[in-house]
């Protein structure tokens, strides 16, 4: 994985991949900090309700995804595909299709779930989940109507709606309302209806959004490639669908097999945890239309560079974050209350898994780009079966530790199988990554973090002490190990595109400049 130089244009495709992704930076940022602000609300009422919010939140993404049936990928990739060729029949007969079909089968997934209730909450232990389980049934085709227009809207080559309206707006003001309802005393009821009311408003917008992009076509009879967008749609949503089972399947068989005490402890953990990997999506969406041009165009080397310079930037941009947690867990996991420090190991578990995931880059979105869609439906499914096997043997025994080992060994399995399958299916190694340069820093600060834990008590001192020691340190020896022209260019672009989000200077139009073409699931669950 050496460096090398790259050519004048390989040097602009990686400067055009950090203006595409400025502003999902500042998407993802506000998300993550949202979720992390919410799971902190939900803290001050103890373990349990953290709990039974994370198994509603679980299910309203598992549930969410199953009704989208892939469409949500297929959207954004045959909206692309007809606004380039000018074909307004197929493009106005796929978003009805992709519409009526998600928004359809969300409602009757919802109301089925609504009058499952009491199963699932018996199914959970916990008969107080009745109540909020219904709830999210009300929130099921909202969420899933959001999410399939934003879709759409992505097929334009712009991030404007995606990012502005699902990761900026629907965040904080769930994240508003949540407050709202615990301080006024509705407590977890409240913040279910707070995340109803939440996705309904964005359900409106993401569709007046789409609405808006659709004004500029003309009009025509519509045509349904049905056959076509099925066969696409089917193989996305079935490994988009293991993917993100992946994520939540610990937590429902934690509310399953062991009590909302354990799951919000777990939560807890995770939700920090996730903080630390939340450049990843960014990255990779900025990355993924570049990727796929250069791949189809027969480019491999510059893809190869291409992939090595988001793997660099993902685990340099996250690796801080990552020493932090493991060094001063007990600490950071104070800022929840002294309920959630016996989860100190789970978080350094988790944490290491999430390193290596970073360190292995989009290696998956490799397989999908190439056009390797059913290899990646493979690798998720059967690590989704081996995380399962895994809870069950391990969360009986060991409880959320189980869970966390299960999780993180999962999830390294399948990033070092994807590295290796990109390289032999593929023929595209990561380039550039400088493995050895950023490791070598990361250990030097997690020296100097160890030096100074004596007096690192709690939370605060994490944050005041302990973290900008990580920081200083770990960019300090980047610096004297020498810094690329291309980290340069690529710090640059980030930062002007996350400055200038105009329309007219950043906005949608240096997104359309840059050619980035569809986004899809896959992309915000790279396993």
């Amino acid at each position: 994985m050496t460096s090398g130089t790259a050519s004048p244009e390989t040097r602009t495709t990686l400067v055009r991949m950090g203006r595409g992704g400025g502003l999902n930076i500042v998407g993802a940022l506000t998300n993550q900090g949202s979720l992390f602000a919410t799971i902190s609300v939900m803290a001050w009422l103890g373990e349990r309700q953290v709990g039974r919010y994370a198994t509603c939140f679980a299910l309203l993404s598992l549930l969410g995804l199953l009704s989208l049936a892939g469409f949500r990928s297929a959207l954004t990739r045959f909206v692309a595909m007809h606004v380039a060729d000018g074909d307004a029949s197929r493009l106005r007969g796929t978003i009805r299709l992709g519409i009526v079909l998600t928004v359809v089968a969300s409602g009757v997934i919802g109301a089925g779930l609504a009058l499952a209730a009491p199963w699932i909450a018996s199914l959970l232990n916990d008969a107080q989940l009745t109540g909020p389980v219904r709830l999210v049934g009300l929130a099921l085709p909202a969420s899933t109507l959001s999410d399939a227009a934003l879709a759409a809207t992505q097929g334009w080559r712009t991030q404007r709606p995606f990012t502005l309206i699902g990761r900026v707006f629907e965040p904080l003001l769930r994240l508003g309302l949540t407050a709202a309802a615990v301080a006024l005393g509705y407590g977890l009821v409240g913040a279910i209806v707070a995340l109803v009311v939440a996705a309904w408003a964005a359900a409106l917008l993401a569709a007046v959004a789409l609405h808006r992009q659709m004004r500029f076509t003309p009009p025509a009879r519509r045509r349904y490639d049905v056959r076509e967008i099925f066969s696409f749609s089917m193989i996305s949503w079935v490994s988009a669908l293991a993917a993100t089972g992946l994520i939540w399947l610990d937590t429902l068989l934690l509310g399953a097999l062991r009590n909302q005490h354990a799951v919000g402890v777990y939560n807890v953990a995770t939700r920090l945890v996730m903080l630390a990997v939340f450049v990843m999506a960014p990255i990779n969406a900025a990355f993924t239309p570049h990727l796929a041009h250069l791949l189809h165009t027969g480019r491999l080397e510059d893809a190869a560079r291409a992939y090595g310079t988001a793997s660099r930037w993902i685990l340099t941009l996250s690796m801080p974050a990552f020493i932090a947690l493991i060094v001063f867990p007990e600490q950071l996991l104070g800022y929840f209350g002294n309920g959630y420090a016996t989860a100190a190991s789970v978080t350094v578990v988790l944490a290491v898994g999430q390193l290596v995931s970073a360190a292995a880059g989009p290696c998956g979105t490799v397989l999908n780009m190439s056009g390797r869609v059913g290899l990646n439906m493979v690798d998720n499914v059967a690590v989704l079966g081996l995380n399962l096997v895994l809870n069950l043997v391990l969360i009986p025994r060991h409880g959320v530790l189980g869970a966390a080992v299960a999780w993180s060994l999962s999830l390294v399995l399948v990033n070092i199988a994807k590295v290796v399958q990109a390289y032999l299916v593929v023929g595209v190694r990561a380039r550039g990554v400088r493995l050895g340069r950023t490791m070598t820093a990361g250990l030097c600060a997690a020296a100097a973090a160890l030096a100074v834990q004596r007096w690192v008590d709690d939370w605060v001192d994490a944050l005041l002490v302990g973290a900008p020691v990580v920081l200083v340190s770990f960019l300090a020896v980047l610096v004297a190990t020498g810094v690329t022209d291309e980290d340069r260019a690529l710090a640059r672009s980030l930062a002007r595109s996350a400055r200038r989000r105009a329309p007219g200077r950043g906005g949608r139009a240096a997104v359309a400049a840059d050619g980035t073409a569809a986004g899809s699931a896959e992309l915000r669950v790279d396993v």
